[in-house]
């Protein structure tokens, strides 16, 4: 028996009953596929503004960080101020004696390094304006007990 009979068959109100209930399984079915999509629709909107929101908040500080960011190393190679101090410090041997080091106005970094030996430090300071193109902005020295030992607190600015 084909459908169509076995509908026609069917009395009035079955029909009515079944065609109402068909309909309404057809909403409920478009509808549990059209929430879901129109939710996913608004959730990638919502990613899309935040991701623009992001954009143009980097545009923004963009300036200041090229300002701040990369320094010119001997190997031609561009790397930040602070990985600069950081590597050139420990290859010096003065790692263990770098204490902190804080960003200082318009991209200086001001460095702390306490009961270093004077003479290290002075040698550093040269290979950072030699190889690396760094140069003093101001130096604090201040006696940490031992002849030759110092506490120092240096800022320093890239190119």
């Amino acid at each position: 028996m084909r459908i169509a009979d076995w509908f026609r068959q069917l009395s009035m109100r079955d029909r009515r009953m079944l065609t109402f209930g068909a309909v309404a399984a057809l909403l409920v079915l478009c509808l549990a596929v059209m929430l879901p999509l129109e939710h996913s629709v608004a959730a990638a909107t919502g990613r899309i503004e935040r991701k623009r929101a992001d954009l143009d908040w980097m545009r923004g500080i963009a300036p200041d960080l090229a300002a701040a960011g990369p320094v010119a190393t001997s190997g031609g190679g561009r790397e930040s101020l602070v990985v600069v101090i950081d590597q050139t410090a420990r290859e010096a041997g003065l790692g263990q004696n770098l204490t902190s080091s804080e960003p200082s106005g318009d991209g200086g970094l001001r460095v702390r390094l306490e009961r270093a030996s004077f003479d290290s430090i002075m040698a550093w300071l040269a290979r950072l304006a030699e190889h690396h193109n760094v140069r003093v902005e101001t130096a604090t020295f201040d006696a940490a007990g031992e002849p030759g030992l110092v506490t120092a607190s240096v800022v320093l600015h890239g190119p």
